[in-house]
């Protein structure tokens, strides 16, 4: 009785994975007419969707954030295909990252440790039928509720293509290290967050430091960052269960080079870029993207401290781990690491 409904389930997951793809292959191989062009201040015409307003844009001359956006695009493109040779099925499970605003045909997908808070505050407010109007007036615990943003993976196969193929797709990234040692500072440096402690502080502890304490092994609120990266290095972690978010790869959870990204925006350029997309959607006078705090942020200069006590045998494997993330977006390896 089971198997005829699991059989069409599958059968309708594949038939929309399978447009994925194609979706994929499609944009890239756009024609040069259709990229973009124009200043970066630009009207968005009535019944014009973001996507559209980016592929048709009426102005000739590119401005700097364009060219820039249009040279990340491009680089993502022919990386995507220089390294990656196996081609897989995506399933309802891979798209739970990308978030639906259907009034102005957006998909975000959002990285942990990426601003993710402030983008899905924003998108709260686009969505939220004037529910909200200030995003840092909304709780920063209560914008990553459950059910306050709809996810891709809710839709049905043909809505999931339809929006893929007609909404304009967008990804935050960040120096990978940077994101890394920004996930360790936040989970497990932080008394407040006791779940992360409970959940993963207590499992590192107890296989990856010799002679640990009755304490430490009860609260597990004490993890070293070189623990951590063992952790993160030892082949068992990843076969009993994935990655948590705030330290899974970007490529691993938005799957850059299965789902065509039409911006790839950048932490280092967050605010610029954030800008962009609000005009692209026509929603610059709806909201704004929130300034950010520099003063707690994860630094370059920070993260080469947390490393300094890391060998390099150890350096070298957490590379090769992030390494499609460095690749896919350009960052450059660390020059404190020590490879050779």
């Amino acid at each position: 009785m089971i198997k005829p409904k699991v059989g069409r389930m599958f059968l309708a997951t594949c038939v929309g994975s399978f447009f994925i793809l194609i979706l994929y292959f499609q944009n890239i191989s756009r024609s040069a007419s259709e990229q973009i062009s124009g200043r970066n201040s630009f009207p968005v015409k009535s019944g014009r969707s973001p996507l559209q307003t980016l592929q048709e844009n009426d102005q000739l001359e590119q401005s700097a954030v364009q060219a820039t956006l249009q040279g990340r695009r491009e680089l993502l493109e022919e990386t995507c295909h220089t390294h990656t040779r196996k081609r897989r099925v995506l399933g309802p499970e891979d798209l739970r990252h990308l978030i639906v605003d259907d009034k102005h045909k957006l998909l975000y997908c959002y990285v942990p440790k990426v601003a993710c808070t402030n983008w899905k505050r924003v998108m709260m407010v686009l969505t939220g039928n004037g529910r909200y109007r200030e995003p840092l007036a909304i709780p920063a615990n209560e914008a990553h509720v459950a059910g306050n943003l709809r996810s891709l993976s809710e839709y049905s196969t043909a809505e999931i293509n339809k929006r893929l193929r007609t909404y304009l797709k967008f990804v935050f990234v960040r120096e990978p290290f940077e994101r890394l040692v920004s996930a360790y500072r936040n989970k497990f440096t932080r008394s407040y967050n006791t779940a992360f402690h409970k959940r993963y502080g207590t499992k590192i502890i107890r296989r990856h430091r010799a002679d640990p304490q009755a304490e430490a092994l009860e609260k597990g609120n004490d993890v070293s960052f070189e623990e951590f990266v063992y952790y993160l290095v030892d082949p068992q972690t990843q076969r009993e269960e994935p990655f948590n978010e705030h330290w899974e790869r970007v490529h691993s959870l938005c799957h850059p080079c299965l789902i065509h990204y039409d911006v790839v925006g950048k932490y280092e350029t967050l605010a610029q870029d954030s800008r962009y997309i609000l005009k692209l959607a026509g929603a610059e006078g709806e909201v704004k993207f929130p300034a950010t705090s520099k003063s707690t942020r994860t630094t370059g200069d920070m993260a080469a401290k947390f490393f300094d006590n890391i060998s390099p045998f150890y350096q070298k494997k957490l590379f090769n781990l992030y390494r499609m993330d460095f690749l896919l977006f350009n960052y450059s390896v660390p020059g404190y690491l020590k490879l050779r």
